[in-house]
């Protein structure tokens, strides 16, 4: 089956009746507009200010690639070749014989509100031209069916406690396909199926002071037994308090930087592509206390 996009009329459509009218020739492949052919189209066209309000009046168009026309609306034509064929001399071969040409089945879809489906018999000289597949669309669109988020953030302090100057800081997130990885979707149009696979390559932590750390591991989460020992992959220690900024809180800001391959399923093209999340808590330093 084959998919071709038509430009339809009006600048915002509103609602769209067929009926059997005279037949007319059949449109072809990729053209300018979308021929009713065996229908007598009717498109109520919004057309604004047109009565001196905001809404406008609706009012019939001419069908599509119509004087009246417009580019906001759009048919999605598919053409599949009949089988079997009509018998010579019918009406849908439009004049021609077997052998000149072959008839298909045409399903046109109008994208409105009104969402109408339309469907004929249509005469083609040549056959439809397909229209080409881009892997790497296909690939943002499995992309898309993912949820990638920013870092699950894990800090000592924890927000709503209370950290001290000087002692280690550890940072990392949980290790789920979300927030780390790995993530893997598939799209699939015209024959190809295209698989991304998400990764997270590092996190970058805005500490707050004016410190960026970049870490390519998610972090080890502390435990109490560590005490005073650094964080092994990915920490920090604060010199002054948190008092010091406007906020008397460190607002701490960990971007994730997701790393996708794709592949065209059974070989053949292949690409990287970038994501970026981010996440943020607030967290409090002060200074050890002295008593004397």
């Amino acid at each position: 089956m084959l998919t071709r996009r038509l430009l339809a009329a009006g600048t915002a459509v509103i609602a769209l009746t067929a009926t059997h009218g005279t037949a007319a020739a059949a449109p072809k492949p990729g053209g300018g507009g979308a021929n009713c052919g065996l229908y007598t189209c009717q498109v109520e066209v919004e057309v604004p200010g047109s009565d001196g309000t905001s809404g406008g009046e609706s009012r019939p168009g001419t069908g599509a690639g119509g004087e009246e026309s417009g580019d906001a609306s759009r048919w999605t034509c598919t053409y599949e070749l009949a089988d079997p064929q009509p018998p010579e001399g019918s009406k849908e071969w439009d004049g021609h014989k077997p052998g000149d040409g072959a008839v298909y089945e045409e399903e046109c879809q109008f994208d409105a509100p009104s969402n109408v489906t339309m469907a004929r018999m249509v005469w083609l000289a040549d056959p439809p031209e397909e229209d080409a597949v881009d892997p790497a669309v296909l690939a943002q669109q499995a992309v898309d069916e993912m949820l990638l988020r920013g870092p699950e953030i894990g800090i000592t302090p924890k927000p709503g406690g209370k950290g001290v100057v000087g002692m280690p800081v550890y940072m990392w997130t949980e290790r789920g396909a979300e927030t780390y990885g790995p993530n893997t979707a598939s799209a699939s149009a015209g024959g190809i199926t295209v698989t991304a696979t998400a990764k997270v390559a590092k996190i970058e932590w805005q500490m707050g002071d004016g410190t960026t750390v970049t870490c390519t591991t998610p972090g080890t989460p502390y435990k109490a037994e560590y005490g005073k020992k650094p964080s092994p992959d990915c920490g920090h220690r604060y010199t002054k308090p948190s008092s010091t900024t406007a906020s008397g809180d460190y607002h701490v800001t960990a971007t994730s930087t997701w790393d996708i391959d794709w592949q065209v399923n059974g070989g053949g093209a292949s690409g990287e592509m970038t994501e970026i999340r981010d996440s943020a808590v607030d967290i409090t330093v002060a200074e050890v206390q002295v008593l004397n």
